[in-house]
């Protein structure tokens, strides 16, 4: 009965990432539904998740408590601890005890210890070779996660991995649409803008064009922005 309502969770779980992966979703909302389900089913004391940015580096989003959030920011000032370890070699790492590794890393044990955890698992956020940061696990006790319980912790962080590169990849295509446009409308503008110099000084458009760009350049001004100018009849050329 126990497998049958752990299978039903599991089920959940995944069943409830997926509905996060809307059009439109909220990405903190998904990284904080997936540290809650883990923490939930794999009875971590506490979860947070480490992202990287498009640089590289590391800031804690989520997390199901204020003790683990303090361990992940120590570590991440230190750049040293078992969650970025995970994060530099993109595959887990787990710390059984946190007294073990004390010589290792001396500032991270303090911390887990001071915030009353005896033992950490970190499992990266990872879709074949791009690791984007770290889900961090836990617990009050000493001990490991069953090979089934990392299985599970890891099939959760790749959902979350792909929900988290398709946004980017939907917000990074909506940037460079955003600028294809901004080029075209600066380039109706600027087309405008010599029309109303080449008849407003009786030039042909290369020699227009050359008065708009050189107004511009003398004045430090963006060229779209004197070509609105122009055309608003705001300045005349």
């Amino acid at each position: 009965m126990a497998s049958k309502t752990r299978e039903r969770r599991l089920t959940e779980a995944f069943v409830t990432l997926a509905d996060t992966l809307v059009a439109g979703f909220d990405v903190v909302d998904l990284l904080q539904t997936l540290v809650d389900t883990c923490a939930e089913l794999l009875d971590a004391s506490a979860a947070g998740i480490m992202l990287a940015d498009s640089t590289g580096e590391l800031s804690v989003v989520a997390s199901t408590s204020e003790r683990s959030r303090l361990v992940e920011m120590m570590q991440l000032s230190s750049g040293l601890g078992p969650c970025v370890e995970c994060f530099e070699k993109g595959a887990a790492v787990t710390v059984r005890d946190v007294t073990d590794v004390v010589d290792k890393w001396p500032d991270f044990s303090a911390s887990a210890l001071q915030q009353g955890f005896r033992s950490v698992h970190g499992v990266p956020l990872r879709l074949r070779g791009s690791v984007i940061g770290t889900l961090n696990l836990f617990g009050t006790e000493t001990g490991v996660l069953s090979p089934e319980d990392l299985s599970v912790a890891q099939g959760l962080a790749d959902v979350a991995t792909i929900g988290i590169l398709q946004e980017r990849a939907i917000r990074e295509a909506d940037s460079a649409k955003n600028q294809l446009q901004h080029a075209l409308d600066s380039r109706v503008l600027i087309e405008q803008a010599k029309g109303v110099i080449a008849h407003t000084r009786n030039v042909d458009m290369d020699q227009a064009f050359r008065t708009l760009r050189s107004h511009a350049r003398s004045n430090n001004l963006n060229l779209r922005d004197v070509a609105e100018l122009v055309v608003n009849r705001s300045i005349t050329l």
